[in-house]
């Protein structure tokens, strides 16, 4: 994963510079508005030194109309720069946290496996929203601010050259203190966004598992983890709002400094002579535009940096390897049979902890292999590795005897089915959920999947059948009435590749009787990986292997193994005693 750290002439590359002419016509308009903020100012020396002892009131018309002028411009371009830069910083916004979560989408199962959900939502909603400040009014601001402060220091330099130099000591000190103060608040803000995603994540865990903390009545614990996150967050925030506040409090003082120099050197001046009180105030004015965007440099600079270090992070995501490696996986598989063989098959998920040792089989087109074993024996796994979710160590799997770590992943997994023992519903109606492998089924053809896994059986009792909303992750029903709809979203998806991992674990004996009927239908024709504790209902299967320790104890027919008396007697013996 790619730490390195996103500069700004790397997101002037990537961010800016595809947006220019937005960019450019943004600088436009701050341009004439800094332009126009130099009309009063300079109308001032007029005002004092010739309009007022002359009682010219001809030339004071065109001094206010300039003046009103000029400040409608102002408040036009301001506008005009919120609307243009701001809205779209805000699509930009919005396209960049598409493009992370469908980047985010492409990562294979190890990474979702080590990373909290909320922390995810909070990388791709929270990291991106910085960069409103690059390509929003910030960064525009900043440049513009800069051109403010070169062309009133060129003015200033023509008033009086010994009280424009006065005035750069302090700024020149005050400049050192932001670049040093911004190198310590990036790393703070880095570490804000990890914070975030860790407290985010926590949070949503939280509101997931309600019921079991409810139900060991550990809202104490859970509320002291989430205090405990916040309060780092919150001193965090305190290190950047130290930093910042140093800032700001150094500029008011040395800008104070400045100030009360340039009153009793500008008090002389004029009293000697050297200067009108025309001069002076235009001075006064004009130092007030040059010093504002300086002082301004200090929010503006923490936003960049903000900015800055949210797109680190954003940049880590993006950087990292897709599952789907094109370069490797070139082939692609227009039709499948479906012949599926493991040569040598090791796998790991920590190094030196093999799971899998030297696993070799091979499951026919249209047969039915069951895995068998104790818990954590890696019959799982040999799914898992079966459905593309993780890749084998060492040794080779193949389909149609083309290597699957060669074969492009969309091509085989429209062909592939899953039903999982915790199966997985989305909030919304039992409709929706049954067509979310084929959005554009047919009503024949739901009603088809439907009757097949015996959903009916229960949605003919509900007032609105299959428009029934089912709550978050399916919590009004029950756990045979979710693995129902996942069964039934099975047969809808017509897969040629089926993988059943304890699909009848959450059944009760009278709807075990129903499913089994719609899985064997189901089946037929596909080449079909079952899990299942319940020796019963895999007595049909083709080959059933038995899986002890991460290999393979025994192997064959239900009636081959029953006639060996080794491990598959025992374990069915006795849960036929049971």
């Amino acid at each position: 994963m790619s730490t390195k750290k996103v500069n700004i002439l790397t997101a002037f590359k990537t961010i800016i510079w595809p947006r220019r002419n937005l960019v450019f016509l943004g600088l436009l308009l701050i341009v004439i508005s800094k332009a126009a903020s130099f009309v009063a100012p300079l109308s001032i020396k007029y005002l004092m030194d010739d309009v007022i002892p002359n009682k010219d009131l001809s030339l004071l018309k065109w001094l206010v109309l300039g003046v009103g002028i000029a400040i409608l411009v102002q408040a036009v371009t301001s506008f005009l720069l919120t609307k243009i830069l701001s809205v779209q910083a805000q699509f930009l916004i919005s396209e960049l946290r598409a493009q992370v979560q469908k980047k985010i989408l492409t990562l294979p199962i190890r990474f979702f496996d080590n990373t909290k959900s909320g922390a995810l939502v909070s990388r791709i909603m929270t990291d991106v929203e910085g960069v409103r400040n690059l390509i929003g009014t910030g960064l525009v601001q900043l440049v513009g601010g800069s051109i403010t402060a070169v062309v009133s220091l060129i003015l200033l330099l023509q008033i009086s050259p010994s009280m424009t130099l006065f005035t750069l000591a302090p700024l020149a000190i005050f400049a050192l203190i932001a670049l040093k103060a911004f190198k310590k608040i990036r790393p703070i803000f880095r570490n804000r966004g990890k914070i975030n995603a860790e407290v985010t994540g926590r949070l949503t865990e939280t509101l997931g598992g309600i019921r079991v903390i409810k139900g060991f009545n550990a809202e104490p614990q859970e509320h002291k983890v989430f205090e405990d996150g916040v309060e780092r967050l919150f001193q965090n925030v305190k290190k950047s709002l130290t930093a910042t506040a140093f800032m700001t409090s150094s500029s008011t003082f040395l800008l104070g400094v400045a100030t009360t120099g340039i009153m009793g050197i500008g008090g002389y001046k004029i009293m000697v002579d050297e200067i009108t009180i025309g001069e002076f105030l235009t001075f006064t004015f004009l130092l007030g535009l040059m010093v504002a965007p300086i002082v301004q440099m200090s929010n503006i600079g923490s936003q960049l940096t903000e900015a800055l270090a949210g797109l680190d992070r954003t940049e880590e995501l993006m950087n990292m390897t897709s599952e789907a490696n094109e370069e490797e996986r070139t082939v692609v598989l227009k039709d499948i049979a479906g012949n599926i063989a493991f040569n040598n098959v090791s796998f790991a998920y920590e190094e030196d902890k093999e799971v899998l040792h030297n696993i070799s089989f091979e499951v026919e087109s249209g047969k039915v292999v069951a895995l068998v074993g104790s818990s954590g024996s890696g019959k799982s796994t040999i799914a898992g590795l079966a459905a593309t979710f993780i890749n084998p160590q060492s040794g080779t799997i193949t389909i149609d005897n083309h290597n699957i770590a060669e074969v492009n992943l969309n091509s085989y997994r429209q062909h592939l089915g899953v039903v999982l023992q915790d199966e997985f519903l989305f909030e919304g109606t039992i409709r929706e959920n049954i067509l979310f492998p084929r959005p554009n089924a047919s009503e024949e053809a739901v009603r088809k999947a439907v009757k097949a896994a015996y959903v009916d059986e229960f949605t003919d009792r509900f007032e609105k059948g299959l428009d029934t909303l089912i709550g978050e992750r399916g919590v009004k029903l029950s756990g045979g009435q979710r693995q129902r709809i996942a069964i039934a979203r099975a047969v809808l998806a017509n897969p040629k590749i089926l993988i059943l991992d304890e699909a009848t674990s959450n059944l009760d004996t009278e709807s075990e009787a129903l499913i089994q009927k719609s899985l064997a239908a189901l089946t037929k024709g596909r080449t079909t990986f079952v899990i299942a504790h319940r020796l019963s209902t895999i007595r049909n299967a083709d080959q059933i292997l038995v899986i002890e320790n991460g290999r393979i104890a025994e192997q064959g027919t239900h009636d081959e193994l029953i006639g060996k008396e080794g491990r598959y007697y025992n374990l069915f013996t006795y849960q036929a005693r049971i």
